[in-house]
């Protein structure tokens, strides 16, 4: 059976946890507290680099969560999280890797909010500009179908649906995105989203974990 290897708080875990569920997957959902689990020695064999999540599959251990996704989609094609035109197959990739690359590390000045700490004001003001040249993108790359490049869920929504979703909660408004905001409402709505959820007390037990993260 697969196993997954995990954060709740964690967006990169969360999106192999969400397309695990929609692919149909029977898999083992093993938790790692990021209080210090993660630089044990059984962690580390899994991932020399401590990072989560990891996927093991029959002894095959796989980090970095796009390559699980693809891992995923090639070894299970059904339903199908990869459109075959090569225009839709460029919009999916570009969403994902636009989430990694410029979404993320615009926004992270932003989330410390969620666990109730203040923000640097100048950071923040250049965050919410960054965020806003991502979301202007992605606003224009959605169509009349309800997904990125396709009338079905691709891996475009797990990678980028677990970070946009969440903007409203750090001051980031999608009233100017009207495409987009109707895409974040279709994605919370889907069962996988809600069973993923990070709660009110997942976000409490990680705040003393952060303050020590930010206090080295």
């Amino acid at each position: 059976m697969l196993k997954l290897y995990h954060a709740p708080i964690s967006a990169n875990s969360r999106r192999v946890w969400i397309t695990l569920l929609e692919k149909k997957l029977e898999f083992e959902l093993i938790e790692v507290k990021l209080n210090g689990e993660q630089f044990k020695p059984e962690f580390l064999a899994l991932n020399p680099f401590h990072h989560i999540p990891v996927l093991v599959d029959d002894g095959f251990n796989l980090v970095e969560s796009l390559a699980i996704l693809d891992y995923l989609e090639a070894k299970y094609p059904t339903p199908a999280m990869l459109p075959k035109d090569a225009k839709d197959l460029a919009i999916v990739r570009m969403v994902e890797l636009i989430t990694v690359n410029e979404l993320l590390p615009a926004a992270n000045p932003l989330f410390p909010l969620m666990l109730g700490f203040p923000g640097d004001p100048e950071k923040m003001e250049q965050a919410k500009q960054k965020t806003s040249i991502v979301l202007k993108l992605f606003e224009s790359l959605l169509d009349d179908r309800p997904y990125f490049g396709s009338e079905n869920l691709t891996l475009a929504e797990p990678v980028a649906g677990t970070i946009v979703t969440i903007l409203p909660q750090v001051g980031i408004s999608l009233s100017d995105y009207p495409k987009l905001s109707a895409w974040c409402d279709r994605l919370i709505e889907r069962p996988t989203w809600q069973t993923t959820q990070t709660t009110p007390e997942m976000i409490q037990a990680f705040k003393p974990i952060f303050q020590t993260l930010m206090a080295r």
